[in-house]
Parts: C-alpha cells; sequence; structure tokens
C-alpha cells in the first residue's frame, strides 16, 4: 500500500531542500545525502550537507529575484521542517504526516 497522495509534495519538497544544500550547503569535495523514511504516521525527508555554519532560514524574496523562495514554499507544503546538528554539517528535515486509514 502506497500513499500517491504524497508523491508531488514529496518531489517538491526533495527538489527544495536538495537544491538548497547544492547551492548553500556542500563543500569542494562533500557531497550531500537526500534520504527518505516512510513510517506509520509520518513521511521523512532528510537532506544532510556538510555546512554547520550555513542555517536555513527562510526569507521574503525580492520582486525579481530568482532565489529566495524555496523555504517558504517547503514551510507551505511540509507539516513540519528544521534542522538537526550533525557530527559534520546539518540535515534539514521536512515531513509530510500521513492520515490515518
Amino acid at each position: 500500500m502506497g500513499h500517491p497522495e504524497l508523491v508531488w509534495s514529496t518531489q517538491l519538497l526533495v527538489s527544495k531542500l536538495a537544491t538548497n544544500a547544492l547551492l548553500h550547503g556542500c563543500l569542494r569535495g562533500r557531497l550531500f545525502q537526500v534520504r527518505i523514511v516512510l513510517r506509520t504516521d509520518v513521511l521523512r525527508i532528510e537532506v544532510g550537507d556538510a555546512r554547520e555554519e550555513r542555517m536555513p532560514v527562510a526569507r521574503v524574496a525580492g520582486e525579481g529575484e530568482c532565489f529566495g523562495r524555496g523555504l517558504l514554499i517547503v514551510e507551505e507544503l511540509a507539516d513540519r521542517w528544521g534542522v538537526e546538528p550533525r557530527t559534520v554539517g546539518k540535515t534539514v528535515f521536512a515531513e509530510l504526516w500521513i492520515p490515518a486509514p
């Protein structure tokens, strides 16, 4: 049994978090990691990178700016999102709650 109702949101959240890691969290020679965990009541998307000093902050992009809306989209789509420290770097996560059957 899958959760097709979560596919669109999951794809967009992975895209936004991975793009942020690529643009703001990668160091030369270090990659970022994407992990998706499905539990009974939540689908959790995690993106880890090596830059603990660059914490994500949602901001309002100015008119005509090409960037700066990703975390606003994450805030709107996810039921919960945040940042967790790692030994090296950080993990940014977004969670989608799965409705009870």
